[in-house]
Formats: C-alpha cells, sequence, structure tokens
C-alpha cells in the first residue's frame, strides 16, 4: 500500500509577497489561519503559489519556513516541478531535506518531453527522494499529459503516490481510477471535487480553499462521511465564485480577493498584472453573492 499524504482538502497557498521578497510574517499568519480553519495540508510554491517567478533561494526558502512553522501539525507538499530534470532533482532533494511530507510534480512544460520522456523524468526524481510523490497533469498550462500507460509504469515506482488531475476531463479521471488504482486521486479542479471524490479520488489540491478553508475541508468530510447531498449542495453553492476566480490565469483573482477580505498577501509578480476593473467588478460580484463582506 502506498503512503497517503492527506484526505481532503489541500490548500494550493498563495505566497505572500512584499515587493521582491517573501513576506513571512504574513505567511506565517496564513499558515495558522489554515490550521485553525481545518486545512487538511499545505501546497506551498505551486502554480497559485507563484513558484515559476521565485529564484531557487527564495523557493526553498519558503519551503523550509513553512515545514518548520507547520511543525508537523498539518502535512507540507513542497511544489518542485521543473522542465529541466536535474533542477527538479535538486529542488526534490533540498524539499525532503527540510523535511517536507510530500512533493508535487508537474510535468515539464514549454520543452515538454515524450512519454518515454516522461517516464525516465520521473523515474530520476523518485530513484532521488524517499518521500511521496504526487503527480501533476495540467495540460492547460504545460501542453502535455499523462498517457494511462504512462501511468501504470510510474504506479510501480513506490514513492510514485498519486495524482493532482487538474485535465477537466472527467473521462480522463475515470479512466484513470479505472486502469491505475494504485495512484491515489486529487481534483485539481475546484469546480470537480465533488465528482472527483465519488470516482474514487481522495481530496483536492485547492486554489478555493485560500478565501475558503472550512468550507473546502468540510464539502470533503461530508463526502468522506457518506452526506453526499450535503457535498453536492455546498459544491454548486460555491461554483459562481469558484469560476470567478479564473477568470483571469491563476493567482491573479484569488490573490486579488485575499486582499478585498484584508489578508496582505501583497504584490503579485510580472507578468501577472492587476486584474482588468470589467472583471474585478465580476469578482467583487461573486464573493459578495457567497456572503463574504468586502
Amino acid at each position: 500500500m502506498k503512503t497517503l499524504p492527506f484526505t481532503g482538502s489541500g490548500v494550493a497557498l498563495v505566497t505572500p509577497f512584499d515587493g521582491n521578497k517573501t513576506n513571512y510574517d504574513v505567511l506565517e499568519e496564513l499558515i495558522e489561519m489554515h490550521i485553525a480553519k481545518k486545512t487538511d495540508a499545505i501546497i506551498i510554491c505551486g502554480t497559485t503559489g507563484e513558484a515559476s517567478t521565485m529564484p531557487d533561494e527564495e523557493h526553498l526558502a519558503a519551503i523550509k519556513f513553512t515545514v518548520e512553522k507547520a511543525a508537523g501539525r498539518i502535512p507540507v507538499i513542497a511544489g518542485t516541478g521543473a522542465n529541466d530534470t536535474p533542477h527538479a532533482v535538486r529542488l526534490s532533494k533540498a524539499a525532503e531535506e527540510f523535511g517536507a511530507d510530500g512533493l508535487l510534480i508537474v510535468t515539464p512544460y514549454y520543452n515538454k518531453t515524450t512519454q518515454k520522456g516522461l517516464v525516465e523524468h520521473y523515474t530520476q526524481i523518485a530513484n532521488a527522494v524517499k518521500i511521496p510523490i504526487i503527480l501533476y497533469n495540467v495540460p492547460s498550462r504545460t501542453g502535455m499529459s499523462f498517457s494511462i500507460d504512462t501511468l501504470k509504469k510510474l504506479a510501480k515506482l513506490d514513492n510514485i503516490v498519486g495524482i493532482k488531475e487538474a485535465s477537466g476531463n472527467i473521462a480522463y479521471t475515470a479512466q484513470v481510477a479505472a486502469f491505475v488504482p494504485e495512484l491515489y486521486i486529487y481534483s485539481g479542479n475546484d469546480d470537480m471535487v465533488v465528482p472527483l471524490l465519488s470516482l474514487g479520488g481522495k481530496g483536492v489540491i485547492s486554489v478555493v480553499a485560500n478565501i475558503l478553508p472550512e468550507e473546502t475541508h468540510n464539502m470533503c468530510q461530508e463526502f468522506f462521511d457518506g452526506n453526499i447531498e450535503n457535498a453536492r449542495r455546498q459544491q454548486l453553492a460555491m461554483l459562481d465564485l469558484i469560476n470567478k476566480l479564473f477568470i483571469e490565469v491563476n493567482p491573479v483573482p484569488v490573490k486579488t480577493a485575499m486582499r478585498l477580505l484584508g489578508y496582505n498577501v501583497g504584490n503579485l509578480r510580472m507578468p501577472l498584472c492587476d486584474m482588468e476593473e470589467v472583471n474585478l467588478e465580476k469578482l467583487k460580484d461573486a464573493m459578495r453573492y457567497y456572503g463574504m463582506e468586502i
């Protein structure tokens, strides 16, 4: 049996910035908030955390800080993917040394690779560390996806334990569940959490949990407890807000929403920029409709 990194709601945490620096005071506040509000895991330095704009020193420092402040109270999954295999290995080994509970590793982007290359890429990373690895399938960003045959090969590696499935393709996810049952499935799409749980998924790596931490945890827990109708209602109640969190490229809307709610998460890093005014108003309307005071 493979190690299960977490069940329920894992927040794809934003990284609070102060200009060209990580704001560690605010990062600590966010970690404590998520622990208090029942978030089940913290995913640090992923897409939502703007890791692609963080130099290695800053990237690794944020992982180390999060592990230290979490202090074993909540699992910490570190984003260490790269489109350069040795680079991903270096980041992954460092995160393991810092005490991360697992790794989230996206498929190589831009240069991409073949299915054979995916197997070799992930095998090198998996052989370099011992902690659990969650594969990250997000073809809208990377331009490629795992074939089912590739997943079957990777699932033979003991520490490749799961997949964050963010293709938005429920038929593909069903194939993963049916034909690669060794891999735990996490939803990478906030609008499809309950459908993926119904296929045997173990939880979500969530953007909306940045602003609805307890609600996202509760939705998953209701499902696990057999209260499927309650989970369904919560999923649908969040739907308009979730859609507005992706009206512009993530994490632009969610970081904007957090600032509107009073979180001092700071600036976005270029090339990400402030929202278009028309989209900002749509986001505000969705937040108010959900009942948020802004």
